[in-house]
Order: structure tokens, then sequence, then C-alpha cells
């Protein structure tokens, strides 16, 4: 199959890679944009993971004010060099990433930054609610376990789904960034303001 000009820029235009790998995603999914969007986001994928270990020293404190002065985030993002720290696709990253606080209950960035003791509090009070359902002993870890890992989808910032794209999850958006950018890119923290609230 004949991968068209206007192919590829649909391509780039949905996933914001550049026309060279745009251009073999296709080739490799047979013209098909879906599967090359699979093709894309596991490269990204395996070019984030490689990219894990190194250091982030540099970045950016993105602030974040909600229409009507009622709410703001300030969230640290950080990446290798001050170079990329400027780019517009980075900065554009913490903007998505300081209004995805902004609109949901996030409460920490990973599953490794919350809180034990909050979790253990939810998995006793998940564990009395299933008890009171009435179903056998045995299989209540598992429904407690299944609950507990959809509150951590609830609170933690990268395992939410992204609030333009509810298909895809915070961390996908970073390690898309990530491939791009060819840098390692960490959310370091994040703290959101509310008027009125403690």
């Amino acid at each position: 199959m004949t991968i068209t000009a206007s192919l590829v820029k649909d391509l780039r235009e949905r996933t914001g890679v550049g026309m060279m790998e745009c251009k073999k995603a296709l080739a490799a999914a047979n013209g098909d944009i879906e599967k090359a969007i699979e093709v894309l986001r596991k490269q990204g994928l395996s070019r984030a993971s490689e990219k894990s270990g190194r250091a982030a020293k540099q970045g950016i404190i993105y602030s974040y004010i909600h229409p009507g002065d009622q709410l703001g985030v300030l969230l640290e993002l950080d990446c290798e060099t001050d170079f990329v720290a400027r780019t517009d696709d980075f900065r554009g990253l913490a903007k998505h990433l300081a209004m995805q606080v902004a609109a949901t209950n996030a409460q920490a960035v990973d599953r490794e930054s919350v809180d034990p003791a909050l979790i253990e509090r939810e998995r006793a009070i998940l564990m009395e609610q299933a008890r009171s359902t009435g179903k056998p002993e045995a299989i209540l870890a598992k429904i407690v376990e299944g609950k507990i890992d959809k509150f951590y989808e609830e609170i933690c910032l990268l395992e939410q789904p992204t609030i333009r794209d509810p298909d895809r999850k915070v961390k996908d958006l970073v390690d898309q960034t990530i491939a791009k950018l060819g840098e390692n890119i960490i959310v370091r923290r994040f703290a959101k303001f509310r008027i009125g609230e403690n």
C-alpha cells in the first residue's frame, strides 16, 4: 500500500510524532492509521523506559490559575536539560498536567508517593463494605484489591485518564512527550490551592 502525504500528515497531527516516524509506523501498519497509532505508542513506551534511569535535574515550576481566580495549581516538571525545559512541547505538557490536577482529585503523582496509611484505611473501609454484601470470604480480598486499584486510578495523577482523551492515561501522555523530546521527564510534585480549603 502507498503511504500518502495526507495520511502521514493526519497521523502527525493526531500524535505529535515526527514525519519520518509516522511514515514508518504507517508502513508497519499497512496504512491503517489506528494500528499506526498503536505502533507509535508501543515505540514511545519502549523509548520512555530506556530513558527512565537518566537524571532529570532541570525543568520548570508551572503555575496554572483557573478562570475566576478561585483555584490554582503549582507543578514541578523535570527533564534532563534546560534546552528541553524551554520547548513548547515541554511547557504544553506542564500545562496539560496542571489542568489535569485542577480538574481532578489527584492527590499524589504515582502509587509510590501515596501515604501507605491512607491505603490501609481505604482497604479497611472497602473490606467492611465487601463483607456486608454477604459474598464468600474467599473472594472478598480480590474484590477489595480491584477497588484499591480503582482508588489509585482516581488519586494518582499518572494513572488517571486524561481530561482531553479518557481512553489515554496521563502516563501515556508523559511517555509520548519523552519519546518526542528524547529526554527523561519526571512529574516531581504538585500542589493544588482552592479558596476556602485548608
